[in-house]
């Protein structure tokens, strides 16, 4: 009735997985601050600077998220000595 998995010899691991997943999105960010670096050319952009200050907040805001998400699974145990 059911039938059985089978196990392909080419399925990734984990690892692997990530590895793809994970160089393909960081170059996709990458390339997209490049981009988003071109804004800067007041040659071809007007803009003020509460502008550049919440656009710049907002990446901040999503980095901290990215850098807490791949940190948690550190050790937590610190030690503290005066």
């Amino acid at each position: 009735m059911f039938k059985k998995k089978q196990e392909n010899p080419e399925r990734k691991t984990r690892e692997e997985r990530f590895k793809t997943v994970a160089t393909r999105r960081v170059n996709d960010i990458l390339n997209t601050m490049r981009l988003l670096r071109n804004c800067a050319d007041k040659a071809n952009y007007s803009y003020t600077e509460e502008q550049i200050n919440k656009i710049l907040k907002a990446i901040e805001e999503e980095w901290k998220l990215v850098r807490h998400e791949f940190n948690k699974h550190k050790s937590r145990k610190r030690e503290f000595k005066l």
